[in-house]
């Protein structure tokens, strides 16, 4: 096993999501009463915060150590992830009818998504918790995450992947010198096999052993968002759902920041959106349902969300429920208009995943879902220049011309 430590002052336990049942702050990341998925919770009433407590900390997630489940703050491994820009799109919002739009871009982070906040959380730990070496199952972008900061922390580092995954992703986790291995298969495969290579080595993964702390720094994507608004809240979010632990991760976000009376007490609506080539939360959310059938063969250009069988989908369903959003699906072709659109209207070059969610936006306005007077931020979560090839087919092509300006004028039909 991997070596235990002492309980911090800040974090208070592990509980069940499920059945409540709580556990030491180790390494365990399933319930063993009923096997449901384990969150970190944290001493409230010893963590001395207000909005002055901010205004000198670094920009990074680590802003919020106290919030975070890191013990030894000697042990953080940080390439600088978080404090993205959260753009205002006032062209964008003209364009769907809305008046107070925001894009929060995390596509400029270090290794060019948000996965780098909850791996800088999991590497840390993999420190912390003194493992021999770490890794993940991933679409692509945890993948390059985890490689950097394991280079970083100078830890052997082993990336399970569908064998489908863009090879711009692959290319960049294999550069940070991790192991790459491409599974013959489903995400949902790839993560089977991992699990049991990280259970039979002891490895710390970060999505499956370590994963309760992992997911932890998703939540900064709703901290920031609170302090580039001036304290205040949005009234609407719209969200990418892979696996639905971002969609989670957020809300638990806001519910902690007014726990400690940092922002004001509302409701947030909290929106899904999913390609309609892998959208089990989605379809379980409109027939009603809690039950998310799984997807067996994800089939979608958005392959940083092609999971099937989403591991916190029940939770995200729940959610957004309880916030009074919606959940909503784009086809492959409205994924290519939206990631156009955004990129026309705003200069933001999203992969696919950003696509999905500026699609379904769009769909949201339409059918109503999405106020004109709400203020709405939407989550940009990778950059384009990581999925060329979903897009290459679908954009102009360069003209090619003498080298001369008669050739340039007749081509363009240009007059002096």
């Amino acid at each position: 096993m991997l070596q235990k430590v002492s309980k911090p002052e800040h974090i208070k336990s592990l509980k069940c999501r499920q059945c409540g049942k709580e556990y030491s702050p180790t390494k365990i990341y399933v319930c063993e009463k009923c096997f449901g998925p384990l969150e970190v919770t944290y001493e409230y009433d010893s963590i001395e915060l207000d909005r002055k407590s901010f205004r000198e900390r670094p920009k990074t997630v680590w802003r919020y150590f106290e919030l975070l489940p890191v013990q030894d703050e000697t042990k953080i491994v940080n390439l600088g992830a978080g404090f993205t820009i959260l753009h205002k799109c006032n062209r964008l919002a003209k364009a769907l009818g809305l008046k107070a739009l925001y894009a929060k871009d995390d596509s400029v982070n270090p290794t060019y998504s948000y996965k780098d906040r909850p791996s800088t959380v999991a590497v840390s730990k993999a420190v912390e918790f003194n493992a021999k070496a770490c890794g993940a199952a991933s679409t692509g972008n945890l993948a390059a995450a985890v490689a950097a900061l394991a280079a970083k922390a100078g830890l052997p580092c082993y990336v399970f992947v569908p064998a489908y995954t863009e090879i711009s992703k692959i290319v960049q986790a294999s550069t940070y010198g991790a192991t790459i291995v491409a599974v013959k298969g489903t995400f949902d495969e790839a993560k089977r096999l991992a699990t049991q290579a990280s259970e039979t080595y002891d490895w710390a993964f970060a999505n499956i052993n370590i994963r309760p702390y992992y997911v932890e720094g998703s939540k900064t994507l709703a901290f920031e968002v609170c302090e580039q608004l001036g304290w205040e809240t949005p009234d609407h979010v719209v969200v990418p759902v892979g696996s639905g632990a971002l969609l989670c991760a957020i809300q638990r976000g806001f519910n902690q920041f007014q726990k400690l009376n940092l922002i004001e007490k509302r409701k947030i609506r909290v929106s899904g959106a999913q390609p309609s080539g892998c959208a089990p939360v989605v379809s379980a959310f409109k027939s009603n349902s809690s039950d998310v059938i799984p997807i067996e063969y994800p089939n979608t250009i958005a392959k940083s969300l092609a999971i099937g069988n989403p591991g916190e989908g029940f939770d995200a369903i729940k959610i957004i429920r309880q916030s009074g959003g919606t959940a909503e699906s784009a086809t492959n072709t409205e994924i290519l208009d939206a990631i156009k659109l955004l990129a026309k209207t705003e200069g933001i070059f999203t992969e696919p995943a950003g696509g999905v969610t500026v699609a379904v936006l769009k769909k949201l306005v339409e059918s109503g879902d999405v106020s004109p007077d709400e203020t709405v931020i939407f989550y940009i979560t990778g950059n384009g220049l990581k999925a060329t090839e979903a897009i290459l087919q679908h954009t102009a092509k360069p003209l090619e011309i003498e080298p001369n300006l008669e050739s340039f004028a007749k081509t363009f039909d240009l007059r002096a």
